[in-house]
């Protein structure tokens, strides 16, 4: 194939199906930061200004911010956008930087597997005993829910990041 030829077939869907997830948890992401924004500024103008702050503003933030930190995840997971201490790289050895690689990537799947079982526990926890949150009485376990989907999506992302950096050590 010359490079002037288009990509056919299973690249040219997983590229598509990357930038559409991309751009919707972006769009996400973008919704609920400009939800608390707005929270936030009418809260403070109607505390200040009329007397009369917003009912629930606090667990609303609160949960709009849980909300964003999960939407983000699968986003800095994909850009590679982890803090990362890099122990091997005054290695010369190309066998132990890959190794390194292996191990770091394993890690950080592993770690976002278990975070992503944890919370599916928890969530469900939630929603069998109808934990809701104090003042609006918001059902608690959709948070663990959302957050239960990003780590596990968060560790999908980390397999095809992990894969795609051992390609490039290679």
């Amino acid at each position: 194939m010359t490079p002037s030829e288009p990509e056919t077939g299973a690249p040219r869907r997983t590229g598509r199906f990357r930038r559409g997830a991309t751009f919707l948890l972006g769009l996400a992401c973008l919704l609920v930061l400009a939800a608390m924004i707005g929270l936030t500024c009418v809260d403070v103008v109607a505390r200040y200004l009329f007397n009369s702050p917003v009912n629930g503003a606090y667990e609303l933030t609160q949960l709009l911010l849980a909300s964003l930190i999960f939407l983000a995840l699968p986003l800095t997971t994909a850009a590679g956008e982890h803090i990362e201490v890099e122990l091997l790289d005054g290695l010369k050895s190309r066998v132990f930087k890959y190794l390194g690689a292996i191990c770091a990537g394993l890690a950080t799947i592993g770690v976002f597997l278990i975070i992503a079982v944890e919370l599916f526990e928890h969530a469900e926890k939630l929603q069998r005993r109808g934990q809701v949150t104090d003042s609006l009485e918001i059902p608690l376990y959709l948070i663990g829910w959302l957050g239960t989907a990003s780590f596990a999506v968060s560790a999908i992302v980390a397999v095809f990041w992990t894969l795609s950096r051992l390609r490039e050590k290679a």
